[in-house]
Parts: structure tokens; C-alpha cells; sequence
């Protein structure tokens, strides 16, 4: 998938809210970083952990509600 639809997705699940979104992806980031599994089929190593979180809530496997307990 392109990365403008990608990017375009990820906003609907932040309420289209840029900040909200920007705060998802390092929030979700940093539970990579820190040992968290992708959700999706990605290499860590190979990606960065940005690509595979922005990727995550444009699928809706990550949620707000989800990054805020963690």
C-alpha cells in the first residue's frame, strides 16, 4: 500500500487529529523498541518501528484507547 493511503488511513483512526496520531505512532513505537511484538508481518530489524506502528493503526490493531492503558 502506498504510503499516502497508509498515512490517509491512520488519520481516520486518530479521529483525524495529526497530534493524536503523531502521539499513537511514538507511543507505540517505544512498546517496540521495548520488546512489543508487531502486529503485523514486519521485520524489526529491517523496518523502522514508525513504518510498522503507523502501519498497525492504519489497520485498526492499534487503537487510542489501547496506546492510553499501556
Amino acid at each position: 500500500m502506498r504510503l499516502e493511503k497508509v498515512v490517509h488511513q491512520a488519520m481516520q483512526n486518530a479521529n483525524d487529529d495529526s497530534y493524536i496520531l503523531s502521539i499513537m505512532v511514538a507511543q507505540r513505537a517505544n512498546q517496540l523498541a521495548e520488546g512489543a511484538e508487531p502486529l503485523i508481518k514486519a521485520d524489526k530489524e529491517k523496518m523502522k518501528l514508525t513504518d510498522i506502528a503507523l502501519m498497525e493503526i492504519a489497520q485498526g490493531l492499534v487503537k487510542l484507547d489501547t496506546i492510553e492503558d499501556a
